[in-house]
């Protein structure tokens, strides 16, 4: 094996999940994942701790060709919430999951309005399986390499370069951003002529993104109030959702809410994800990149969200860890991060001060106020 698939592994166990003797964990990763899977049952069985594995368990219905078999045949009005994956759940104390794929694009035809019910019905699963001590992460699989224009030896190279860091050192890193954030009442993002946002953070918790849940980490990020939102804001990165690719997604807000939007391609996707539910029209995440090592776009949002020079928005869901107390959470069965490149010809305001211009933060070498 890899020794950086055991080391991937340790990461995991140690410090994004610090799981602990006793401490029942799920492990949801597919077969394609199979490496991984050893190397992370190896250290659970080090711990002392009680593993159950599940193929794509923050779904709970098995591959994404079986998902896909799942949704072609049932209704959407006969969806419900899965009791007994919930109670999975909420009798773990941890859980990881990867989303590795033989083939990115399985889902392509199964309809948004389908995939947005689905969702819905798992809503109660998601808020238990994040109530635990959670890791997203991946595993560099073929059919994901392909969709980065990558060779899977490359992949590879990414992927375990962007994971196996110290994660010490870019966690002291961005406790500066952190530090700028959290006492913060307004956020102002400007990017060139088409992107330019305010929203209140006021109350909110900024949370340091350094290997706790996320791996590959960094970023920090916060939750807007949720009706304080108001400006335009187009995505110049791609979003890959439900294996279709939304491009130039173009967002309009007032009183936090999306008053309209478009896309340059597959704008019913955007639209599907809109009306899942209320809260999918107001934005949960606001999130900084800072992590320099990702240097390319691959369409994996786990990847793209951390890259330096970029924010991103999540529509949907707020981490409840980032919503101060006595504020209102924006809850939604859907979190959907898209990305603003903000490398040129933009910046960063909190509170009146230009804390990043063109990607240079105020606490960096370079910056120019």
């Amino acid at each position: 094996m890899d020794s950086r698939i055991r080391q991937h592994a340790a990461v995991i166990v140690d410090r994004c999940i610090d799981l602990q003797p006793d401490e029942n964990v799920v492990v949801s990763l597919p077969p394609v994942a199979e490496d991984l899977r050893v190397a992370l049952y190896e250290k659970i069985g080090e711990v002392g701790a009680n593993p159950v594995m599940l193929a794509r368990g923050d779904r709970g219905i098995g591959t994404d060709r079986a998902a896909r078999a799942y949704l072609q045949a049932i209704d959407a009005e006969d969806l419900s919430t899965p009791e007994h994956l919930l109670q999975l759940y909420e009798h773990a104390d941890a859980a990881v999951v990867g989303r590795p794929h033989r083939n990115v694009t399985e889902q392509s035809d199964v309809s948004t309005e389908l995939g947005a019910a689905f969702a819905e019905a798992h809503r109660d699963v998601l808020n238990a399986r994040l109530s635990t001590k959670w890791c997203l992460t991946q595993y560099p699989a073929p059919a994901d390499a392909q969709l980065a224009g990558m060779s899977t030896a490359a992949y590879e190279d990414f992927v375990y370069d962007a994971v196996n860091k110290d994660w010490d050192a870019v966690e002291d890193h961005q406790q500066q951003m952190v530090d700028i954030l959290n006492p913060a009442e307004e956020v102002r993002i400007v990017s060139g002529d088409t992107t330019d946002v305010t929203m209140s953070v006021a109350d909110m918790t900024t949370l340091n993104d350094c290997g706790s849940n996320n791996l590959p980490a960094g970023e920090v990020f916060t939750a807007p109030v949720p009706d304080s939102v108001e400006g335009e804001v187009v995505f110049d990165k791609p979003v890959y959702h439900q294996a279709r690719e939304i491009q130039g997604a173009a967002l309009t807000f007032e009183d936090g809410e999306v008053v309209s939007f478009s896309a340059e391609q597959n704008e019913d996707v955007l639209a599907g994800i809109l009306k899942t539910d209320a809260g999918a029209r107001r934005l949960g995440e606001l999130g900084i990149g800072m992590n320099r090592g990702i240097d390319r776009f691959t369409y994996n949002m786990l990847f793209d969200e951390k890259m330096g020079d970029t924010v991103h928005m999540a529509l949907g869901r707020a981490y409840p860890e980032t919503v101060g107390e006595g504020v209102e959470q924006n809850d939604s069965a859907k979190h959907v991060d898209m990305i603003v490149d903000m490398s040129e010809d933009s910046f960063i305001e909190v509170d009146g001060e230009i804390v990043q211009r063109n990607g240079t933060f105020v606490f960096e070498d370079g910056f120019d106020a």
